[in-house]
Parts: structure tokens; C-alpha cells; sequence
């Protein structure tokens, strides 16, 4: 991975995982600056990790090649508003916004005009080094710099592209929620199998391993469609059968859809807000 300056504005949860990631993979904390309103959090940081930790935007928007902004969408035009004028001319700058909800023209409305975006929408088992982030790029970034942004989301998980910034509201759908949709589905196994009689640490254990085998099945073949996956332990007039045809009958698919569009349209909703 290319290395360059970093600056972080915001010290959140997501953030942490990036450095983390970072470091984890050999990048240099002596080029990682991050900041955030608590400073005491953002030192927390850096004693953390070996990077440099501070609350002060400016003086790390200026010595960085890369801008991560990492605050929460509801803050980032106050926070870009009193940044912008400071720094002026944000001149070969790549910026990379992590904010779900703030559309790349208004970040380019809150700098100056500034073209050279990235747009990502990440989920939160990058937490752990495993998640699944969509990138958009706006016009003007150059191969190098997409290159940077796609080596800086690998380090905690997996990436990918998409033509349209509208289709990053459908990340945000299939996988920026997805992690709660999944946690949902199994708390209601889990409480299920506690009323068949398991204690709940026995129930968590079979729910949650289930969940992993069949994810790493998944995985493991890459090339079998998963409605093939799912008739390979499906037979005809057996459990899992009769489990499947309650699921049909409650038409999964379509709340599944519903859920799905109404998340996707809460996306789009939100880059009216901020």
C-alpha cells in the first residue's frame, strides 16, 4: 500500500477500526494524524496505535495527503464549514468520506468546490478486520488515488465499486444494514430455541455457530447458487422442509424486499438532511 499522510477528523468506532487495519498491516503511524472534539479520546488513540492524536482539524487537514472524514453525518457541515476557509485550496487532496447520508456534491459544496472524493459506505464487522465496504468515486479521482482508498478499506474487510453514487444507497440496503438484519433473525432463533428448553448460553451457541458454518459454506463455493445450497439440506417432507414452508408461507421474501427498500430509501432520504 501506498504511503501517505492521513488525517482522521472524527475518533469514532470506524475510524478505529481503519487505523487499526492500518497498522495491522504494516502502515506507519507516524503518518496517521486523527482528531476528534474530545481530545483526550482522540490521545487515547494515538497512545493506542502510535499515531498522532489531537483535536486540532486544521493543523492535520494540512499536513495530510488523505482526508478521512469519520464524524458523524449530522456534524460534517458544521465541522467542513469551519474547516473550508481555514485551509482554502485543498489543492491534490483525497478525500474519503465514510458518513452515510452525505452526498459527494455536498461535501464538494462544503469545500471549496473541491472534486477529488471518495465516497464509501463500510459496515460494522469491519470492527474485527471482516467487513464489506462499497466505494464510489467521484469523476476527477485518478486511478492512483481510487487504488489508495480501495488498499485502505482492504485492510478490514472486503470492497466494491459501484458506477452511480444512488447505487451506494443500495450498499447501504445489502450490507451497511445487513449486519442488524442477520442479528435480528438469530436473537429470534435464539429465543426460540431458550422456549424449546436450552439454557441461553446453549441456545447462543448453536444459533451463532450455525450462522458462522453456513456463512463459511458460503464462502467455500463461491460458484453454487445459494437457493442450490439451501435444496442441498432441504429434503423432500422433512424438517427442514417444513421449517422452509412456514418461512414461505409468512412470505420471508417479501419482507425481506420490504426491508430492503425501506433502508435504501431512508438512505436517500437522509442525503436531504445533511
Amino acid at each position: 500500500m501506498e504511503q501517505r499522510n492521513i488525517a482522521f477528523i472524527g475518533a469514532g468506532n470506524m475510524a478505529r477500526s481503519l487505523i487499526s487495519g492500518l497498522i495491522n498491516a504494516g502502515f506507519p503511524g507516524s503518518k496517521i494524524h486523527a482528531t476528534d472534539i474530545d481530545a483526550d479520546k482522540a490521545q487515547q488513540l494515538g497512545a493506542e496505535f502510535g499515531i498522532t492524536g489531537s483535536n486540532d482539524n486544521v493543523t492535520a487537514v494540512k499536513g495530510a495527503d488523505v482526508i478521512v472524514l469519520a464524524v458523524k453525518p449530522q456534524f460534517m457541515a458544521e465541522m467542513l464549514t469551519q474547516l473550508a476557509p481555514a485551509i482554502g485550496d485543498f489543492g491534490n487532496k483525497l478525500i474519503i468520506s465514510i458518513a452515510a447520508g452525505v452526498s459527494v456534491a455536498r461535501i464538494q459544496s462544503l469545500l471549496n468546490g473541491h472534486q477529488n472524493i471518495v465516497r464509501c459506505m463500510p459496515n460494522t464487522p469491519s470492527l474485527i478486520g471482516i467487513g464489506m465496504t462499497g466505494l464510489f468515486a467521484s469523476a476527477p479521482v485518478n486511478a492512483a488515488d481510487r487504488q489508495f482508498a480501495q488498499d485502505m478499506l482492504q485492510a478490514v474487510g472486503k470492497t466494491v465499486w459501484v458506477d452511480n453514487e444512488a447505487a451506494i444507497n443500495g450498499v447501504t440496503a445489502a450490507s451497511g444494514s445487513g449486519p442488524a438484519y442477520f442479528f435480528l433473525f438469530m436473537q429470534y432463533m435464539v429465543e426460540e430455541a431458550q422456549r424449546m428448553g436450552f439454557s441461553a448460553d446453549d441456545a447462543r451457541q448453536l444459533v451463532q455457530e450455525t450462522a458462522l458454518g453456513a456463512a463459511q459454506m458460503v464462502i467455500a463455493n463461491p460458484e453454487t447458487e445459494l437457493a442450490t445450497l439451501r435444496a442441498q439440506v432441504t429434503s423432500k417432507g422433512g424438517t427442514t422442509a417444513a421449517a422452509i414452508n412456514a418461512f414461505e408461507e409468512g412470505k420471508l421474501a417479501e419482507l425481506v424486499s420490504a426491508a430492503m427498500q425501506a433502508a435504501q430509501h431512508r438512505a436517500e432520504e437522509m442525503e436531504t438532511l445533511f
